[in-house]
Order: C-alpha cells, then structure tokens, then sequence
C-alpha cells in the first residue's frame, strides 16, 4: 500500500540560511531550524544520507 499522499503537500518554512558544509543559500525548509543542530543544502543532505550504512531494524 502507498501511504506517500496522505497527508498532502509538506509546509515549507520560507526564510534566509547558509549550509553548514559548503555555504549554499538555503531559502525554503520542511522545518523550522532550531539553531542548534546544522542544517545542510539538499546535495549535502543526500550526500550525507548516502554515506550512511542502512539501517537495520
């Protein structure tokens, strides 16, 4: 079963940062950053996901 559509659109959080691996200009997040924890442009988001062993459950 495809569960994807379900809950409709994510709500994007339109505002002004900078990746913190290479400086790209971010302007829209599926979340509001809490200052705490890096945010990252989506190649690094996906590099970084890629480089992750899977996970096992």
């Amino acid at each position: 079963m495809d569960n994807r559509g379900q809950f409709g659109p994510r709500q994007m959080v339109q505002g002004n940062w900078q990746c913190s691996e290479c400086g790209a200009q971010i302007t829209e997040l599926p979340f509001e950053p809490d200052g705490d924890r890096p945010i990252f442009c989506r190649d690094c988001h996906r590099k970084k996901r890629d480089s992750k062993p899977p996970r096992r459950f």
